[in-house]
């Protein structure tokens, strides 16, 4: 799954894809580099971030997911039920949801639905971070949230345990390091740890640009637990490292 966000205060690409040619030719290009899914979002969900107007949000996805549909599978990813309709109006059939609660929605439109756990919200999910068993937390709010989909007819339930939402640098390796205790609950796994901060907490690599290696070896981990997908901003080295694990694995 390749990362587009046509938002001017993401924290990785803020503002690169923000005009809709450009997201539209970024979007192709990840295509091209192997991208199975292209997630085009429109408003940032990075911690401070400050939430974006419905309409607003609307106006930036529609035409670049209109656009790109006919070339990929689209996702959305948002967290209001307005922008997801029209999404998929334009062409999109997965809603990658942060807030995980559109299921009444991916189950109206007849899509796919990605559960996503955050604890908290974007403007504070990152000020104190706290669980009992943060694997056990997880898994437990994954699993009620995606059977309730399952239950309301959506037929493809993903989960995703966010890391970096509403979580520490230890709570993110506890996740990371029993990814496959979430898998073994029977529902395809999503995982994203492309460039987010936690990775240069252990690298020392301060910039957002510095942090390809760390996320393709994440992204491999990920995928070695048993993760179906990985959410990427770059696209081209982590289709590499996949293509590699699986010629380990056969």
């Amino acid at each position: 799954m390749g990362v587009l966000n046509v938002t001017p205060d993401s924290f990785s690409d803020g503002g690169r894809w923000f005009d809709p040619q450009a997201a539209v030719a970024h979007g192709l290009r990840m295509i091209a580099e192997g991208a199975d899914v292209v997630d085009v979002g429109g408003e940032s969900t990075r911690p401070g971030a400050v939430p974006v107007d419905e309409a607003e949000e609307r106006r930036r996805v529609v035409d670049v997911v209109a656009a790109l549909a006919p070339h990929v599978r689209v996702s959305v990813d948002t967290r209001h039920a307005g922008v997801a309709r029209a999404a998929v109006d334009a062409g999109a059939t997965l809603v990658n949801d942060v807030s995980a609660s559109l299921w009444p929605v991916a189950a109206e439109c007849g899509v796919g639905w990605v559960a996503m756990h955050m604890q908290g919200e974007p403007p504070t999910m990152q000020a104190a971070p706290h669980y009992d068993d943060v694997v056990a937390d997880v898994r437990r709010y994954l699993v009620e949230r995606a059977s309730a989909a399952r239950q309301a007819g959506v037929e493809e339930v993903w989960v995703d345990p966010g890391i970096g939402f509403g979580k520490t640098v230890d709570h993110n390796l506890r996740l990371l390091r029993r990814l496959s205790d979430l898998v073994a609950d029977g529902f395809p796994v999503l995982v994203g740890t492309s460039r987010k901060s936690f990775l240069g907490r252990l690298t020392g690599d301060a910039s957002v640009d510095d942090r390809l290696e760390a996320s393709v070896a994440t992204a491999a981990w990920a995928l070695a637990q048993g993760a179906a997908m990985v959410r990427v901003h770059d696209v081209a080295p982590t289709v590499e490292a996949a293509r590699l694990l699986k010629a380990v694995a056969s």
